[in-house]
């Protein structure tokens, strides 16, 4: 999702600063502005891209390896590793979203185990429901500090390529983002994934 316009000029909080890594503080003009990270972010989330797709593409990241919470952590390190200390960690405070930090690592693998289980053994789900509902789950359990909605979009992306017969869409991203919000809330109580699969667009894969 691109960058509220204003957004990306205001300069990083104390908190946030104190969790870059100090190399990425050094080269940065000062201050530091969310739009200087996002810039490095979406350069990472390029090179991921251009390193993983192919690979869901020709089918071999298959789905045993996406569905995993050890690709989730490793894909969370691709995408933050080189900028903050906290890429690729499970969320250790409690938030007012997500499970409870204590839970992360066993709710995040039965929900991923699930998935497979269901798209292996039922035709309810379509390829596209299925990126979305791992998109959903995973942002349901809130795993990481921050970064959840870029990796998780990431993933659901690589999951609709895998399953594709021929591959050639990924989701379309660029969303009302208030509507958007409020079928993930809507999500969490009924776990339905219809209505928010039908809400994301879909666009040929670049």
């Amino acid at each position: 999702m691109p960058l509220t316009p204003g957004y990306g000029e205001t300069p990083l909080p104390h908190d946030e600063l104190t969790a870059l890594l100090p190399e990425i503080v050094e080269v940065l003009d000062k201050p530091i502005t969310r739009g200087d990270v996002y810039d490095i972010e979406q350069g990472l989330q390029d090179k991921a891209f251009d390193e993983l797709m192919p690979s869901a593409i020709d089918g071999s990241l298959g789905l045993d390896e996406l569905l995993s919470d050890y690709f989730v952590r490793d894909l969370h390190t691709r995408l933050y590793g080189p900028v903050w200390d906290w890429a690729g960690r499970w969320r250790r405070a409690e938030v007012n979203i997500g499970v409870a930090p204590e839970r992360i690592a066993v709710e995040l693998r039965n929900a991923l185990d699930n998935i497979a289980f269901r798209w292996e053994h039922t035709d309810d789900w379509t390829a596209r429901e299925l990126g979305i509902a791992v998109h959903a789950e995973t942002v349901r359990i809130h795993p990481f500090t921050d970064g959840n909605g870029r990796t998780t979009r990431f993933l659901a992306d690589l999951v609709f390529a895998a399953v594709q017969e021929p591959t050639q869409w990924q989701y379309d991203w660029d969303l009302d983002k208030p509507r958007y919000v409020a079928l993930l809330r809507a999500y969490d109580g009924h776990r339905d994934v219809g209505e928010l699969a039908g809400f994301i667009g879909v666009e040929p894969i670049a």
